[in-house]
């Protein structure tokens, strides 16, 4: 039999490169929410893979920005983390970008000391010619990195890429339970699906100036009693997510029960409130009430 191999691969990449539809690719289970806007991923999320003689554990990680106010500051600190114990590190990159985003960052992965993925996301929107270039491209630039072009939506290359990983990684035992996908609890995964709801329903700011706190998530034989607030930071935004006569958060509150089930499979109760903390973003006590570990 085979030393048992484990290890930490962190996902990091540009803003809306795909990092959380990779992840749960990877792992064929829905650890990060999915949206096509930027900014969708605000915490450190980990994806588990295991087999009899190995354990992946992903990273999925904010995309890199240059951080406006405190709660983007505390995504780029789960950024730097995931960085420091990597195992592994993936870069994702859009099948369009000719660079990584931040110049800091790129110095930091090319004196990295670990096996180094350059993931080309998104090809099946391109061409093979174009593909091609992207590949020479990112080889000239990253020339000790193990460069792939893949599709991770449509399931392109991700099975070779795993088995790539796989043979990466360093012998060791697991490091959490073989029968788990997420290191996240149940009552983050119903917020973040309650998030991913709003960044469809809702345009421009208010899906980003919101957090979802979670104040009651009950098992019961039935099914499962959710009582969740929205919190926003103005007034104003409270008005347009209860909307006319309350018909924005009922449909809000449809969409994400249907979701729920689905991942749940149990029949679900929803309640949604919407409360109103003023400059909870730039807010120490608030940011570590919700998770961000603000300094």
């Amino acid at each position: 039999m085979n030393a048992h191999k484990s290890g930490f691969i962190s996902i990091i990449g540009n803003p809306n490169a795909g990092k959380s539809t990779l992840m749960n690719a990877l792992i064929d289970a829905p650890a990060s929410i999915i949206s096509p806007k930027v900014q969708t991923t605000r915490h450190r999320i980990l994806g588990i893979v295991s087999g009899e003689e190995y354990q992946m554990v992903f990273s999925d990680t904010p995309g890199i920005i240059d951080p406006k106010y405190k709660m983007q500051e505390s995504m780029m600190t789960f950024v730097k983390e995931s960085l420091k114990d990597a195992d592994i590190l993936i870069y994702l990159i859009a099948i369009d970008d000719t660079k990584i985003g931040d110049e800091k960052y790129n110095q930091k992965i090319k004196g990295h000391q670990v096996p180094l993925f350059i993931l080309i996301n998104k090809v099946d929107l391109s061409s093979q010619e174009e593909v091609e270039k992207a590949v020479l491209h990112w080889q000239n630039e990253y020339p000790n990195a193990k460069v792939f072009p893949i599709s991770a939506k449509m399931d392109f290359y991700v099975k070779e890429t795993k088995e790539a990983l796989i043979n990466e990684l360093p012998e060791g035992e697991a490091y959490f339970p073989k029968d788990i996908y997420t290191d996240k609890s149940e009552r983050f995964l119903v917020s973040e699906i309650i998030r991913k709801k709003m960044l469809f329903q809702f345009k421009k700011e208010i899906p980003y100036s919101v957090e979802i706190n979670v104040e009651e998530f009950k098992h019961t034989e039935e099914r499962i009693e959710i009582r969740a607030f929205i919190i926003t930071e103005r007034n104003s935004q409270k008005g347009i997510i209860i909307g006319h006569k309350g018909n924005a958060l009922k449909k809000l509150g449809t969409a994400a029960r249907g979701e729920l089930i689905k991942v749940f499979d149990k029949n679900i109760r929803l309640e949604l409130r919407v409360k109103t903390l003023k400059n909870w973003r730039n807010n120490d006590n608030y940011l570590k009430r919700f998770g961000y570990n603000a300094k």
